[in-house]
């Protein structure tokens, strides 16, 4: 606990640090003056080029973001019962705009909806952004609960004790998928499994979804995709955020949103999360409990200098947790090391600290040059049953980009380079694996544009690793518009990763089977080769306008190849997981369909189909990816009223799934090899007054659908036959909860 203590008094002080901007923008407020000399955004006002078409909104705070173009440098803003304004914007990028009322207006009323989830047209790669709306339609209470409304992020358990949540992308796990928090890694290494829970929900102020190939800027290791988390910063989060939640299973969490302006130019933001599990929960009986119990406290501590020339951010987070799972009746100080009773524990240490620093040159707006810097120390120890497994990590990231253009600004190009550094200390019991990775890097990427139609994004990398030497990463987007509202877009990429086999797999060890690497008894990690796969997507997007009401048709369809694989074979024999290099072909295909429409005034629908095919070639022959189901459909309405009642609703439907094989086992312990199919339900209500205070209540599984008997020979844990990781449903039931926020703009 004292190294905690010193975590969060570290969190208090300030950190020096460094930021990245982007200089292919003008940003800016809109607002109106009144009398009394205050300001007051304006919410949906027009901001376009002068004699083009390329244009947007001002969001909830008056502000918008417009990227340049060669075709005017005049800037029109317009609002209904407002005098329109244009500027010449030339060598400006950050602008104050006040509008007028018109004289002959005495009252205006607006009325302006934003969508919860948005995609931005004009992006050559397609990329999804989730809101704050969005994240508020459910719990959330942190990441890895974040995407229960969201058709194409799969959420499911790793096992039936440690009551971890892992995502999946185009059908492959969350290791596969590049999450970083502002473009910086975030969710890597020995925090792979349990890092979604490290960012509590309340913290989040957007998520942005890009499937298949990420830009080369962000590094190489995104095969699936990338899914970048926007934490609330000083310049845009309320003075006060609160936020406190229960549900019947026993938890609570409260948190704390602070920002404070110190000075002129600098502002700060404190950010503290507490949860607490108590409550001994085993509703089917089985004598394990169906969720562990346990604490959780988070803080995090950042700074940024506000300035349209130079940007500053830095900040501090200290992570601290504590679960304990396994049978009704473990008892940690007793029970520890000996067959009277099964039990895991796992307790994390985790410090961040991370800087960003860009500058704009004054008389070159289209020039800038940014620095990332990041490190993190990481700890963990547990035990599953007999067995212990202990993991320390300490990484270091660097990332230097320079920005300009090649003639005009339909040109662009970024070129840099980053160095990541990971030092590694896992123990399996006895077995130690400690490795250190050193991989230099440099990136080029170029950006042309024509106008509002077509577009392009080349980048490629180069990149040396310490273990498995040099690599070539190339990746292309390409975006065509057929119509205003019809986008084409096509997605081609490579990329690289180090399969860390223990910390992914971590849930495999709440089981009796033994853990098998067949190396090749090399220096490489574990012995096994670096994971490397080509992705392919195409994207479809339709923008209409129906009776006055917009809407929207996106279809999806992606292809990963991979060339080298480590895979996890649990087909072999129920007893044992198998780790070995990839002999043989593995594919993951998969296609969306996505129908978004406000069918009536305030009620939003949102309908998805979702297939995948997924197959791996195992020792015993290519075999469809188990606990995966093929077919998903997906239903979600949103509705509100005008007196700020919101009704939230979510079907899920899932088909059935491939369960490994446990012929070896006997029959008593067997299970069938598919699943049956099922549905989830979710519901939320939630009431607003005056925009400060809001009461939510909800139902998690309304039709109260389990998994029957998650837990394989549950009666004798110690036998070789225990297996609670071939989970294909839910575990716990209808859970019921209810929250508070309070807020102060």
């Amino acid at each position: 606990m004292l190294l905690i203590r010193r975590v969060f008094i570290l969190l208090l002080l300030p950190v020096l640090g460094l930021a990245q901007t982007d200089n292919g923008f003008v940003t800016g407020s809109v607002s109106e003056l009144e009398e009394s000399g205050s300001l007051i955004p304006l919410v949906g006002a027009n901001v376009y080029w002068l004699g083009t078409t390329n244009g947007i909104a001002t969001d909830e705070n008056g502000r918008f973001s417009i990227e340049k173009t060669t075709g005017s440098q005049k800037l029109v803003i317009s609002y209904v019962g407002y005098l329109s304004d244009t500027l010449d914007v030339a060598g400006q990028s950050n602008l104050e705009i006040q509008l007028k009322p018109e004289s002959t207006l005495e009252e205006v009323e607006i009325s302006y909806r934003q969508n919860s989830t948005t995609i931005d047209y004009a992006r050559v790669n397609k990329m999804e952004t989730m809101g704050e709306k969005e994240l508020l339609k459910a719990a959330c209470c942190n990441l890895s609960e974040s995407f229960e409304t969201s058709p194409s992020v799969d959420v499911s358990f790793t096992d039936a004790v440690t009551g971890t949540h892992q995502i999946r992308m185009l059908g492959l796990t969350g290791p596969y998928i590049q999450i970083n928090r502002e473009n910086m890694p975030g969710v890597r290494g020995i925090s792979s499994l349990y890092g979604l829970t490290y960012i509590p929900g309340t913290w989040v102020e957007s998520i942005q979804l890009n499937k298949g190939a990420g830009s080369v800027i962000n590094g190489y290791e995104s095969i699936a995709g990338q899914i970048n988390v926007n934490l609330r910063n000083p310049a845009s989060m309320d003075k006060l955020y609160a936020n406190v939640y229960a549900n019947e299973g026993g938890r609570l969490e409260a948190n704390l949103n602070l920002k404070k302006d110190v000075g002129s130019k600098w502002g700060t933001a404190l950010l503290l999360h507490g949860k607490s599990n108590s409550i001994k929960n085993d509703r089917n009986k089985d004598g394990f409990l169906d969720m562990p119990v346990g604490n959780q406290m988070i803080a995090l501590n950042r700074w940024e200098l506000y300035s349209s020339k130079m940007r500053i951010q830095f900040g501090l987070k200290g992570t601290f947790i504590d679960n304990l799972g396994g049978q009704t009746s473990f008892q940690p100080e007793q029970d520890r090391g000996t067959t009277n009773a099964w039990g895991a524990r796992i307790k994390t240490e985790r410090l961040e600290a991370w800087s960003k620093t860009g500058f704009v040159s004054s008389d070159k707006p289209y020039q800038s040059i940014g620095l990332q810097l990041s490190g993190v120390i990481h700890n963990q120890s547990s035990y599953f049953g007999l067995r212990n497994y202990d993991a320390q990590q300490s990484s270091f990231y660097g990332n230097v980009i320079y920005q300009s253009i090649i003639g005009t600004t339909n040109h662009k190009y970024k070129v840099g380079a980053n160095l990541q550094l990971d030092s590694y200390e896992e123990r399996l019991d006895l077995t130690d694996y400690d490795r250190k990775e050193l991989v230099p890097g440099v990136f080029i990427e170029y950006t042309y544009s024509l106008l509002d139609k077509f577009g392009l994004v080349a980048g490629a990398r180069l990149d040396h690793h310490n273990l498995f030497g040099l690599f070539f990463t190339p990746r292309l987007h390409l975006r065509y518009a057929v119509t205003k509202g019809l986008v084409l877009r096509a997605s081609a990429g490579k990329g690289y990763r180090t399969a860390n086999i223990l910390s992914e797999n971590n849930g495999l060890l709440a089981s009796s089977r033994q853990f098998i690497i067949e190396g090749n008894g090399s220096n490489k990690p574990y012995g096994l080769n670096q994971e490397s796969a080509w992705n392919y997507g195409l994207n479809i997007t339709q923008s209409f306008t129906l009776d006055y009401r917009d809407g929207s048709i996106s279809i999806d369809l992606y292809r990963t190849d991979f060339e080298n694989q480590v895979v996890v074979d649990l087909d072999q024999s129920a007893q044992a997981v198998y780790f070995y290099n990839l002999n043989g072909q593995s594919w993951a295909n998969s296609f969306q369909a996505q129908f978004d429409y406000e069918v009536i005034k305030r009620l939003d629908v949102r309908l998805a189909y979702r297939w995948y095919d997924v197959n791996t070639t195992y020792k015993v022959g290519l075999l469809e990816k188990p606990l995966l189901s093929k077919h998903r459909a997906f239903l979600n309405l949103a509705y509100q009223t005008r007196n700020h009642w919101k009704f939230d609703y979510t079907l899920n439907w899932q088909g059935e799934k491939r369960v490994p094989s446990t012929e070896t086992n006997p029959v008593e312990y067997r299970v069938n090899e598919r699943s049956p199919a099922y549905a989830l339900m979710n519901a939320q209500v939630t009431k607003v007054w005056r925009e400060k205070i809001e009461v939510y209540a909800g139902v998690e599984n309304v039709l109260n659908y389990t998994q029957k008997n998650p837990i394989l020979a549950n009666d004798a844990p110690f036998s070789p036959y225990f297996d609670s990781t071939l989970i294909w449903g839910p575990i716990f039931g209808r859970n019921i909860y209810l929250g508070l926020r309070y807020k102060i703009r």
